[in-house]
């Protein structure tokens, strides 16, 4: 299992209370990003491209907590920026621990083992090393040379301390199926890193390189590629089988954008954690006023070619829960990887993409003058 039983339960008593409680839209990771300063630059990312006024900010520890019982998923994945830069950051994991949510902080190793003696092992931590596949393709990337080296001598580091350790990849549409079977090979059999969460790269609208994201006919054969050569494997990924058979084309799905809620130094980010379309204070306006249908594969052109785990995950959680047996007969024979794909969304009612971000980061500018209080309002008044 590629993660521990004790997390499996967890979350499958969480999923089954909300469906007895007759409960439609619920989370189950909330993302919680304390920052967007980064120690890179990647071209593929959408999530530095803001003023040194905005990079400064720092969620606080008591901001965190509050965001994490606000919102109540049992899964806390706290990306950036690089939250290792967050001078606080083993005091925000420490106050999770004892709260005993499962926790995936990602980051790109780079001050990892400069760090470690921040946290301590426990079944609640994970480290989640970001590495976009072999040395050559990681550093390309991420556009710096020697990263790949220095994110897997700590995560051999870090393994050896006893902690949990998982990998996130993004996957472009120059990645070659051989070149990230021998990436899996490394990472499982080498590594020996607990999982792999593994998704196409999101078409940020502001990301510096706007050549390399997939389209979803393109993912959909990719991952068939990839999963064709895993076969007869011992590949761990960390996501379900059936968002793995949806990767693969094999399900038509729908997008949760409130299952993988975000809370960064704005507030509560919607509709999701790729998509920047304005904020709300609290967590539960998010959940009640946000316009969930204006967004998603066929809603949305910015979510034309979404594939991401973070929108699609929570639907496979939800249909495992479901269908249970459809779910264990992929698991049993593996994620088909020929025949037929199953229809994809029809794109031709979408609404066209709205230009939101200069207006946002125009009143973010302007609110850092004024009391915090008054920040998220305007912020979200301004995306209305």
């Amino acid at each position: 299992m590629s993660i521990p039983l004790s997390q499996a339960i967890a979350v499958g008593s969480y999923v089954f209370k909300q469906r007895i409680t007759g409960r439609d839209r619920y989370p189950l990771v909330l993302m919680l990003e304390p920052l967007f300063r980064c120690n890179l630059a990647c071209p593929g990312c959408g999530k530095i491209d803001y003023p040194d006024e905005i990079l400064n900010r720092r969620m606080s520890v008591a901001e965190c907590i509050e965001a994490v019982e606000e919102c109540g998923a049992p899964v806390v994945s706290i990306p950036g920026g690089e939250p290792l830069l967050h001078k606080e950051m083993g005091e925000v994991v420490e106050e999770l621990v004892k709260r005993k949510k499962y926790i995936y902080l990602c980051t790109n190793a780079l001050l990892l083992e400069k760090k470690m003696h921040l946290f301590k092992p426990t079944k609640y931590l994970t480290f989640s090393v970001h590495l976009d596949g072999l040395e050559k393709e990681h550093d390309h990337a991420v556009d710096q040379d020697g990263t790949f080296k220095r994110a897997v001598a700590a995560i051999r580091k870090v393994k050896e301390a006893g902690f949990r350790v998982n990998v996130n990849s993004t996957i472009f549409n120059n990645a070659e199926p051989a070149r990230v079977g021998e990436f899996m090979d490394l990472v499982c059999d080498d590594l020996g890193v607990e999982g792999v969460t593994i998704s196409p790269g999101y078409a940020y609208e502001r990301a510096a390189d706007q050549d390399h994201f997939l389209t979803r006919q393109k993912t959909k054969q990719l991952f068939r590629d990839l999963l064709r050569l895993g076969k007869g494997k011992k590949w761990r990924f960390s996501q379900s089988t059936l968002f793995m058979d949806f990767l693969a084309g094999n399900q038509t799905y729908h997008c949760s954008p409130w299952s993988n809620p975000t809370r960064n130094v704005f507030g509560w980010q919607r509709p999701c954690y790729l998509l920047n379309e304005g904020y709300t204070k609290t967590f539960a306006e998010l959940m009640e006023e946000t316009e969930w249908d204006q967004y998603g594969v066929g809603n949305y052109e910015k979510c034309a070619n979404c594939m991401v785990h973070c929108g699609f995950e929570g639907t496979a959680v939800v249909d495992t829960t479901k269908h249970p047996i459809k779910a264990l007969m992929v698991w049993l024979k593996g994620v088909r990887t020929d025949g037929e794909m199953t229809p994809d969304i029809s794109l031709e009612n979408q609404r066209p993409a709205e230009n939101v971000y200069d207006n946002l980061i125009a009143l973010e500018m302007d609110a850092t003058k004024k009391p915090a209080s008054a920040k998220v309002d305007e912020a979200a008044r301004g995306a209305a």
